[in-house]
C-alpha cells in the first residue's frame, strides 16, 4: 500500500488536469452560446444532454462508478448552461419579468379587502399597514379577497400566509398562483388567543368551542387540556366571536383576539392561550398591478418540474451559483396529478440584479410554469 502522503500528492496532480480541462470546457461552453446567441438557440438541450450521459456510462459495470460518472458530468453541464444563461442576460436576452419597478407605492385613497369580519387579525394587519382610517372591506373567503382584486373592486387584499406555530396557510399559496397579480409587501403581528364567551359563561358551562383551524392548531396544548371541550372550525376568528354573540348561549366560547370582546359584548375567560407566546403571523399584501419597489429585497416565485430524478436539486443550484439566499421552500400537490408538485420559493433579491436575473432566466428555461409572485 502507497504511503497517505503519495496518493494526496497523485490527487493534487489528477485534479491540476481536471482544473485545466474544466477550465478549456468552460471555454468551449461561451463558444457555444456565441453560437446560441447568433442564431437563437435554446440554453437548454435535453435530449443532447441525456445521449452524452449514455455515451459517458455506456458499457460500465459498477453501479456506484455509473451514477458518479452521471452525477459528475451533469453539475458540469449544469455550470455551463449557467454560464451561458448569464452570457445571455449579458447581451439582453431573456423574458421581461412582467413587473414595473417605482420608488414607493401610492397608497392615497387604496382601497383594501381583507378576509373576515370586524375584530379579524387580517384587520388588524391591514390597519397596521394602511392606517387606521383605510377605506377597506371585508369578505368571507380568502378567494372572494382576490376576486375583488381581479374585479379592480380593490387595490390591496391582505392575505395571512404563514403562522409561526402552525406553519403555512396552504390555500393562499394556491390563490397566488391562480390569481394574476403581485405580493408588494409583508406584515408580521403578533398573535394573542383568548377564550371569549357570553357575560353569565364561565369555564366549566363552555362545551364548544369556534375558530379558525389555524388559531384551533396554535391552541391545541390548551383545548387538550379542556377535555370537555369539543372544537368546531369556522372561517376566521372573528368569525367565530360573532357566532358565540349571535347565539349568547354560555356552552359556547370562541378563540379570538380581545378585541373581540370589545366589539361583540363578550367576556374573556381566559388570555393568551395559545401554545407559543410568541406567536406571530405573516401577512401578504396583494396588489392588482405588478409592481415592486426599488428597494425591495425579497422575491417570491413557483413553478413545477419535470418529474424526473434530481430535478430539483438541478433547480436549486440556480440559486446557490448566484449567490442568492433562499429563505423558504414549500411544495403544493398538483390537481389531477398524483404525487406531482407546485414549489413555492422564498428568496433575497431585487428583480433589478443581475444575480437574480440569471438566476430567472436559467429557471424559465429549465423549469415548467414558472410565475414571479412578487418582489417586497
Amino acid at each position: 500500500m502507497e504511503d497517505l502522503t503519495k496518493i494526496r500528492e497523485d490527487i493534487d496532480g489528477v485534479d491540476e488536469q481536471l482544473l485545466n480541462l474544466f477550465k478549456k470546457r468552460l471555454r468551449l461552453a461561451c463558444e457555444v452560446a456565441d453560437y446560441k446567441i447568433a442564431h437563437h438557440r435554446p440554453v437548454l438541450d435535453k435530449g443532447r444532454e441525456e445521449a452524452k450521459l449514455s455515451h459517458l456510462t455506456e458499457g460500465v459495470k459498477d453501479e456506484f462508478l455509473e451514477l458518479g460518472i452521471r452525477e459528475f458530468f451533469s453539475l458540469i453541464m449544469s455550470i455551463s448552461r449557467k454560464k451561458q444563461y448569464q452570457m445571455l442576460a449579458e447581451n439582453g436576452i431573456g423574458e421581461d419579468s412582467g413587473f414595473t419597478c417605482v420608488n414607493s407605492f401610492n397608497l392615497t385613497n387604496a382601497k383594501v379587502v381583507y378576509q373576515g369580519v370586524e375584530g379579524a387579525y387580517s384587520q388588524a394587519a391591514t390597519n397596521d399597514v394602511f392606517g387606521k382610517d383605510v377605506d377597506s372591506f371585508h369578505v368571507a373567503t380568502w378567494r372572494e379577497a382576490m376576486d375583488a382584486l381581479r374585479e379592480n373592486r380593490a387595490d390591496f387584499a391582505v392575505l395571512p400566509i404563514e403562522n409561526s406555530t402552525a406553519g403555512t396557510v396552504s390555500q393562499n399559496l394556491d390563490l397566488l398562483n391562480e390569481y394574476d397579480c403581485a405580493i408588494i409587501g409583508e406584515k408580521v403581528i403578533k398573535i394573542d388567543h383568548a377564550l371569549l364567551s357570553t357575560k353569565d359563561a364561565t369555564i366549566d358551562t363552555i362545551k364548544r368551542v369556534y375558530s379558525h383551524p389555524q388559531a384551533l392548531m396554535q391552541c391545541a396544548d390548551y383545548l387538550r387540556q379542556h377535555e370537555q371541550f369539543t372544537s368546531v372550525s369556522t372561517t376566521n376568528t372573528a368569525v367565530a366571536a360573532k357566532k358565540v354573540k349571535d347565539d349568547n348561549d354560555p356552552s359556547e366560547a370562541a378563540i379570538a383576539g380581545s378585541i373581540n370582546a370589545d366589539l361583540y359584548g363578550l367576556k374573556v375567560i381566559d388570555s393568551a392561550i395559545q401554545d407559543v407566546k410568541d406567536n406571530e403571523t405573516r401577512f401578504l399584501i396583494v396588489s392588482a398591478k405588478k409592481i415592486f419597489r426599488r428597494d425591495a429585497k425579497n422575491i417570491s416565485i413557483c413553478f413545477t418540474l419535470p418529474n424526473e430524478e434530481g430535478s430539483l436539486y438541478q433547480i436549486l443550484t440556480h440559486f446557490a451559483f448566484n449567490g442568492l439566499n433562499m429563505s423558504r421552500i414549500e411544495s403544493r400537490p398538483l390537481k389531477g396529478r398524483p404525487w406531482e408538485y407546485r414549489f413555492f420559493v422564498d428568496f433575497e433579491g431585487n428583480l433589478l440584479d443581475e444575480g437574480v436575473v440569471n438566476a430567472l432566466l436559467g429557471l424559465r428555461c429549465e423549469t415548467n410554469d414558472l410565475k414571479i409572485l412578487g418582489n417586497y
